[in-house]
């Protein structure tokens, strides 16, 4: 029956300029149900809940919510419709507070004033409920990422959305906060709220979903209960290969070599890290692995110049090291891949061609002039070398995939020429095709004698690509763990836990 189906897509084509991204796409939401949508980067996922969602039109096709067609023309539109939808990319504005972003376009009023008092109220019943450890009035900019996502999932639910949409929500959230996301799932769905859950996380969509359906290249390739597949048989149809057999660990032909590239002393940083010690050798991949909080950025953001820092000993190359600032770091030879690349890593109102010419203008410029050709030569040697997907070298960022916006981010710190390079959380947000591409690019650049710090809450990914991994706990080394002796995930997840 026809009105069984919260949300039903019928023969969906949407393009962009020169470039389809939508094929006649049908896509149907069950009642009270929790539908995943998987695809590679570029797929069409999100563009697909975007039409949904109003911000983006379709050329052709048909929109019914509860056996009705309706149009959808801005997300107002969408929201009256009982649909929300929770952006990959975190919409809130930084400079203002939980309350105010939670409410925004969509206050409570007094007569003609402002009920800022009720506003508060309401904010904190729901922090309150989802366990949320931040007051209404805390501002967005001195939150971190992990929290601003939860803020973002605050912000859907205080409207009453019968329709909900989650882009990524887990991407950026500790395994405890990822725990109360999906209690609140659940009991949204007891409710009778209907949930499209999008997702590169492999393990959590066959925890919570009740059916998944498969999207590549603009078309839909599968739709059936979770209990009818496996996760190769999600991985083969999402990526039309075994892409992710590449995550595994491959013994270095080549192993790290002895000579100590860093040595760091008792390194301490604001309240969060307190001597903490430890040398990275030549060519070696050494993981940082341990909860949010445990102190793993806030050591990667000290070595780069971003954080303030002390240390009785700091040696890069065989020389003393004094950063001070990220332009120092960066001469030095050390190159960072943040953890948020749409707060740190990008520009994302600028071009492909502009964000990887960003940190290398020296290379480009005579101080006077910018050599265009070098620009040119630069952008599609990037573009070739970590296969970034782009209608051209001027192509927005805003209209790149998740993956190929980090294949920018890393692409540009590369052209740096960096022998040390600190990559924090560089798979979050990205299929598991782009996901073994970004191994392998960390595999040459190691092979060439360089270096890397690699942190990742995917222990998949660590056993995958450490020499040697570091648990860190409360800003401390608990533990050091070679990647010989660690048998399976289970080991290292034990050894982060307790």
């Amino acid at each position: 029956m026809e009105d069984e189906f919260a949300i039903s897509l019928e023969n969906i084509y949407k393009s962009f300029g020169t470039v389809t991204v939508l094929k006649g796409v049908n896509f149907h939401l069950k009642k009270g149900t929790i539908n995943a949508l998987v695809g590679g980067n570029g797929a069409g996922k999100s563009t697909l809940m975007k039409i949904l969602n109003g911000v983006h039109q379709c050329d052709s096709g048909i929109i019914k919510i509860n056996g009705k067609p309706i149009k959808i023309s801005n997300t107002r539109e969408a929201q009256k419709n009982g649909i929300k939808m929770i952006f990959q990319e975190l919409s809130l504005s930084p400079t203002l507070t939980v309350t105010e972003n939670v409410f925004l376009a969509n206050e409570i009023k007094k007569g003609i004033m402002l009920n800022k008092k009720m506003m508060y109220k309401k904010t904190k019943q729901l922090l309150d409920e989802l366990r949320i450890e931040v007051q209404p009035d805390d501002r967005i900019e001195d939150l971190g990422v992990g929290v601003c996502q939860l803020i973002e999932i605050v912000k859907a639910l205080s409207v009453d959305a019968k329709i909900l949409i989650m882009d990524e929500p887990t991407a950026s959230l500790t395994e405890k906060e990822t725990n109360i996301l999906f209690s609140i799932i659940e009991n949204l769905k007891k409710k009778g709220v209907s949930i499209i859950y999008i997702s590169h996380r492999m393990k959590e969509i066959f925890r919570i979903a009740d059916s998944i359906t498969i999207l590549r290249d603009g078309v839909i390739v599968s739709h059936k209960p979770v209990s009818e597949y496996t996760l190769d048989s999600v991985i083969e149809l999402m990526t039309g290969n075994s892409a992710g057999k590449k995550m595994e660990f491959v013994k270095r032909e080549k192993p790290a070599g002895k000579e100590t590239v860093l040595s760091v002393k008792n390194l301490t940083v604001g309240t969060t890290v307190s001597g903490v010690s430890f040398e990275v050798k030549k060519g070696e991949v050494l993981g940082l692995a341990g909860l949010m909080g445990s102190g793993r950025t806030e050591i990667m953001e000290a070595l780069f110049g971003r954080r303030k820092a002390y240390a009785d000993n700091l040696f890069f190359n065989g020389k003393n090291l004094h950063i001070r600032g990220i332009n120092e770091a960066i001469t030095c030879g050390i190159a960072l891949v943040p953890e948020d690349r749409r707060r740190y890593g990008l520009v994302l109102e600028h071009t492909l061609r502009e964000n990887i010419c960003l940190p290398n203008y020296s290379k480009l410029t005579d101080f006077i002039k910018i050599n265009w050709n070098a620009v040119k030569d630069m952008t599609a040697r990037c573009i070739k070398s970590l296969n970034i997907k782009a209608e051209n070298h001027n192509a927005g960022m805003l209209s790149l995939s998740g993956g190929n916006q980090q294949k920018t981010v890393i692409a540009k710190w590369l052209e740096t020429s960096p022998n040390l390079l600190l990559m924090d959380e560089p798979t979050a947000g990205v299929d598991i095709v782009a996901k073994s591409e970004i191994i392998e690019i960390v595999r040459r650049f190691t092979e060439e004698g360089n270096s890397v710090i690699f942190v990742s809450s995917e222990l998949s990914e660590m056993l995958a690509i450490c020499d040697r991994i570091l648990v860190l706990n409360k800003g401390r080394i608990k533990q050091e763990l070679r990647r010989d002796d660690i048998k399976n995930e289970e080991m290292l997840e034990y050894a982060i836990q307790y």
